[in-house]
């Protein structure tokens, strides 16, 4: 058998000549093909406040940004206040906290989802509790109407509720309760790096839930220019309301993410095959616990993680099968960078070294989940 990946890039077939088309148009920077792909995403999520920019980090960095500025009855942001965050998942989600002059407090996990333990979360919100970031592991979404409840307790608490900012990296495709993740009120971030479930080589989205966050957001990302308003000559931008950043993605990135959006429901269907064919044939397997499903958080299984009795031992098998595995993220709150930040997390502690997570993929074909699922039942 040849060796099963953990990962791979999804590229349409059509990509390579319709980013040739672009790289021979002379215009290759932010352009219609950016536009283009914000329309077709704004359609596919059902949503009008959508933008993209050049990473899926630099949208976590906007959201917290934009948060600044107070705006309706939100109080807005300052140097030092605290963003509640999980340790479990990619640096990504958390250096942007950092990047923005604000203190993470670190919350333990649910053993049986990955996601953040909620009853944790409610526990360590404060006055100084601004924005709370959320990661769906593995694409399976977070209870977000007990985060709401959370929410609300916090407002009656402390006059605000704390920002939720999704972080969608692992989760495009899930449905919490029949509807997409970033249809739920929150600012949310999707990834379009490489391995993702859709890639446009690399790039992120932006979910806004106001008009105001929506047009402050496709300002930032560009310097604070207002690429759409008036200017003194075809260069000369007239004047900046508010500063920014450059955040904003091309169209040689746009033309890939185009292409790769028309293959999104049966890519993510496949990885969705594949995890039932898990769900149902490694249940109850020596070694083996698998995670929780629940009626109304659909994931879309960027991954497949579980949990397994002596890892170091799964590893020697599983590469002795030609099966790529691995934890995917590292624990982020053990970095010497957040080293001021540390706290007692026990339930990660205990559950740290048996997590594992099998391919899952669009790329795995029925022969190869099949042979996955005989090594893992042999045991190690």
């Amino acid at each position: 058998m040849e060796t099963i990946q953990l990962f791979k890039v999804f590229m349409a077939d059509t990509a390579a000549n319709e980013v040739s088309n672009v790289l021979n148009s002379g215009y290759i920077g932010q352009g219609p093909k950016v536009e283009e792909f914000e329309n077709n995403i704004k359609e596919y999520f059902n949503q009008d406040y959508a933008f993209t920019t050049n990473a899926g980090t630099s949208s976590l960095h906007l959201a917290l940004h934009l948060l600044k500025k107070p705006y309706y009855n939100w109080p807005g942001i300052e140097e030092g206040d605290e963003v509640l965050a999980t340790a479990m998942t990619c640096t990504a989600s958390n250096w942007p906290i950092l990047a923005n002059g604000l203190k993470i407090k670190w919350v333990d996990i649910d053993p049986e989802t990955l996601n953040m333990d909620l009853d944790d979360l409610a526990r360590k919100i404060t006055p100084k509790t601004k924005a709370i970031m959320l990661v769906h592991w593995g694409g399976y979404p977070n209870d977000l109407d007990k985060i709401k409840e959370i929410q609300k307790q916090s407002e009656e608490l402390y006059g605000f509720k704390p920002a939720v900012i999704e972080d969608g990296a692992h989760s495009f495709g899930s449905e919490y309760k029949g509807k997409k993740i970033g249809n739920h009120g929150n600012l949310t971030m999707y990834s379009f790096q490489a391995i993702k479930h859709i890639t446009a080589i690399d790039g992120g989205l932006l979910i806004t839930p106001h008009q105001e966050l929506y047009r402050r957001g496709k300002l930032a990302r560009w310097y604070g220019i207002d690429r759409d308003g008036n200017r003194k000559d075809f260069r000369c931008e007239a004047d900046i309301e508010e500063w920014g950043y450059k955040f904003h993605m091309n169209d040689v990135s746009a033309t890939v993410g185009i292409e790769n959006l028309k293959h999104a429901e049966r890519l993510v269907s496949k990885h969705r095959d594949n995890a039932a064919y898990y769900d149902k044939h490694l249940q109850n397997t020596p070694g083996v616990t698998l995670l929780k499903r629940e009626e109304g958080f659909d994931s879309s299984f960027w991954i497949y993680s579980m949990l397994v009795d002596d890892r170091d031992g799964f590893y020697k098998h599983m590469k002795k099968c030609n099966i790529i595995v691995s934890q995917v993220h590292e624990r982020n709150d053990k970095h010497t960078a957040v080293r001021e930040f540390r706290t007692s997390l026990p339930t990660l502690d205990k559950t740290i070294d048996k997590i594992v997570s099998i391919p899952v993929g669009w790329w795995v074909t029925k022969e190869q989940r099949e042979y996955i699922v005989d090594c893992i039942k042999k045991g190690w």
